[in-house]
């Protein structure tokens, strides 16, 4: 049986553009944030795309989403920056922070950015990719205050956010090099996305509330919660207490020290690094010993049932290509679960069918 809707990018566009209107936002805004969440969703990244419309909803209802908040500068030393969100949208106050950073480095030929008090800033990924378009390189640590859902290595219930951190590197050739994950095994949406889907994790993922392993992706969505796995063992608990330090404690100046508040908000913190790499080596140089590397790396004989060798940033660009064409599909749970947020802000959810071109 179908369980899921598959919508054209623009129609979706449409829809979701309507609900953001439901938090009171301008037309620019509108726009802004619709594209950023269905092009998570356009590439295959559904744990940060539409499916977040619901859990903003709560966090606005509760009075934690400031939906009008606009950024605010709070150190400015030149290369250095200081800003607060506000608790705006992540979705724009993230770009209004990306588009001061990158004037930053033009200027100056890097930038060192401390973002603090902003809701959910969505794909990290999508920061990653405004550096690589204006040629720039972009290292970025970000923290999450939510409820605790992330065991360290060697713990047994939850005790962090999954603390994503991306890296992007512009080529000339066009291929960027996009490196973007939660330090967690799986993003925190990934088990709403199962969940909902009525698919089961794969083993060695998480535990359940009792601390024990468990497929089953209800443990990351209703309570009683239980914890994902850092991804990597140690490495990746180590990251992610890099992404806690560094985007939480001295860019966020807000780091997890305690059990869950029960509020519905996504708070992040973000320390971006920024650099132009012409400033540092001869682009033709550093172009030409890339693409020999790229080239030596894609050369080793892929394992049986893999394809190819496949670099940061390739996947989301064939699956985008895929979807464009095809739809992008959204389980009918998720749908539902719009939908009621729609109607819950004042939106007529007959009308978001409708721009969605059901």
């Amino acid at each position: 049986m179908k369980n899921h809707h598959l919508f054209e990018a623009a129609l979706l566009r449409s829809a979701v553009h309507e609900v953001i209107r439901g938090f009171g936002c301008d037309e620019e805004q509108c726009a802004l944030i619709a594209d950023n969440l269905v092009r998570a969703n356009l590439t295959g990244h559904d744990s940060h795309g539409v499916g977040m419309l619901p859990r903003y909803a709560r966090a606005y209802r509760e009075g934690s989403l400031q939906p009008k908040a606009s950024l605010q500068q709070t150190k400015d030393a030149g290369i250095l920056l200081s800003l607060d969100g506000q608790m705006g949208f992540g979705q724009s106050i993230g770009r209004q922070a990306m588009d001061l950073a990158i004037s930053r480095t033009r200027e100056h030929g890097a930038c060192i950015m401390a973002l603090g008090n902003t809701h959910h800033l969505g794909r990290i990924g999508e920061w990653a990719e405004m550096a690589v378009e204006h040629g720039l390189v972009s290292i970025h640590f970000v923290n999450v205050i939510s409820r605790p859902i992330v065991a360290p290595w060697g713990g047994s219930d939850a005790r962090y956010g999954t603390n994503p951190f991306a890296i992007g590197i512009p080529l000339r050739s066009g291929d960027r090099f996009i490196l973007d994950f939660a330090t967690s095994i799986i993003a925190q949406g990934k088990t709403r996305v199962a969940y909902n889907r009525g698919a089961s994790l794969k083993p060695g993922q998480m535990l359940d509330d009792r601390g024990q392993p468990t497929t089953d992706p209800v443990y990351g969505v209703l309570n009683p919660l239980g914890a994902l796995l850092p991804f990597g063992e140690h490495k990746g608990f180590g990251l992610a207490m890099a992404c806690e330090l560094l985007g939480g404690a001295l860019a966020g100046g807000w780091s997890v020290n305690g059990p869950a508040d029960g509020k519905q908000r996504v708070v992040n913190g973000m320390l971006s690094i920024l650099f132009d790499p012409s400033k540092i080596a001869q682009p033709e140089n550093f172009e030409e010993y890339a693409q020999r590397t790229i080239a030596w790396i894609k050369a080793s004989p892929p394992q049986p049932e893999i394809d190819r060798i496949v670099l940061a940033g390739e996947t989301e660009r064939d699956i985008c290509r895929e979807r464009t064409h095809n739809g992008i599909p959204v389980d009918t749970q998720t749908w539902q679960d719009i939908l009621q947020s729609a109607s819950e802000l004042g939106v007529d959810s007959q009308r978001i069918n409708r721009c969605a071109g059901m």
